[in-house]
């Protein structure tokens, strides 16, 4: 009988210790509660609680965790539905406000989250929160961070994972998209249109200045061949005048010779013309070109001459 009331103590003793020994793993926190009334918080680690007294009242996950924000419908300012939904990211700092503060903090949080994506959305257009994400994010982090301070929790990040439209929004939004880019397609070919005829024009006006600057060079040495011309012509005149007036009469022969063959030459080329009748004497013209030739001689004969005279004249004497 003494052996089996010494096993009983035994085996109460080794239950109380095991009821004594508390390992509190890496990431949670423990609240102790004495008598149900909160008393301490135990971190991750080996402790000793004295049982019946004290027991263990929450475990508080402290790691930061995900809190998926389920779809819901939300009316815009401009009166569209969209229905969007979100995660959550948060961490306990402080386990027993998470703990006493409030009844169920996942659900708590999840109620929270959900009534400012509605206040929030409910307050701008639909553009505006279809381009404006980050600012919605913004919004709805400064909101649930300051509502969950007292509860012991730090709102990390919110973020709207999706806003979608209904269908047929949908549809007059794609329909709007295809309009406006084919606007801007037919502006940019009217642009391209508008800068060839530009080119075009420009091209035009380029090329008649040089056109114009063609011709006018052309004119210019034409004028000029002109002026060599009749300086020519003026030169000869005066040299058959000047053989004239010594009382060359071959010279005489030359001239009329010259024009006859001249009004010859236009009348051969007239397009008018097909037979040509010369009612003239053959020995005039041999005439005059013996003339021709006569004065030739002179030319000549003179040249060689003067040639001739500069060879004999002695050279001058130095001092």
């Amino acid at each position: 009988m003494g052996q089996i009331l010494a096993l009983v103590v035994l085996l109460l003793a080794i239950l109380l210790i095991f009821k004594m020994v508390r390992v509190v793993p890496q990431g949670y926190e423990w609240t102790v509660e004495q008598f149900g009334k909160y008393v301490r918080t135990i971190t991750p680690g080996l402790h000793f609680l004295i049982p019946i007294m004290y027991g263990i009242g929450r475990k508080m996950n402290m790691m930061e965790q995900v809190l998926d924000v389920p779809s819901q419908d939300v009316i815009t300012k401009d009166n569209a539905v969209v229905r969007v939904d979100g995660v959550v990211f948060y961490q306990v700092l402080d386990a027993a406000k998470a703990a006493y503060e409030v009844s169920n903090l996942e659900q708590a949080a999840l109620a929270l989250v959900m009534t400012n994506i509605r206040t929030v959305l409910g307050s701008m257009d639909l553009d505006e929160s279809l381009s404006q994400r980050d600012a919605i994010n913004a919004k709805l982090l400064t909101v649930v961070d300051e509502a969950t301070h007292p509860w012991g929790v730090k709102v990390n990040r919110i973020e709207i994972k999706d806003i979608a439209p209904p269908r047929d929004l949908v549809d007059s939004m794609a329909r709007q998209m295809k309009a406006e880019r084919e606007k801007r397609a037919n502006i940019l070919e009217a642009e391209g249109f508008r800068q060839a005829a530009v080119l075009k024009a420009d091209g035009e006006k380029q090329s008649a200045i040089l056109a114009a600057d063609g011709k006018k060079e052309a004119a210019f040495r034409e004028a000029e061949a002109r002026i060599r011309l009749a300086e020519a012509e003026a030169q000869a005149t005066k040299l058959v005048s000047d053989a004239i007036a010594s009382g060359d009469v071959n010279a005489l022969n030359y001239f009329v010779a010259n024009k006859y063959v001249e009004a010859l030459k236009e009348m051969a080329n007239s397009p008018n013309q097909k037979m040509l009748l010369l009612p003239m004497e053959a020995t005039g013209i041999l005439g005059s070109l013996a003339g021709i030739a006569e004065l030739a001689k002179e030319s000549i004969g003179q040249q060689q001459e003067k040639q001739a005279a500069t060879r004999r004249a002695p050279p001058p004497v130095g001092r």
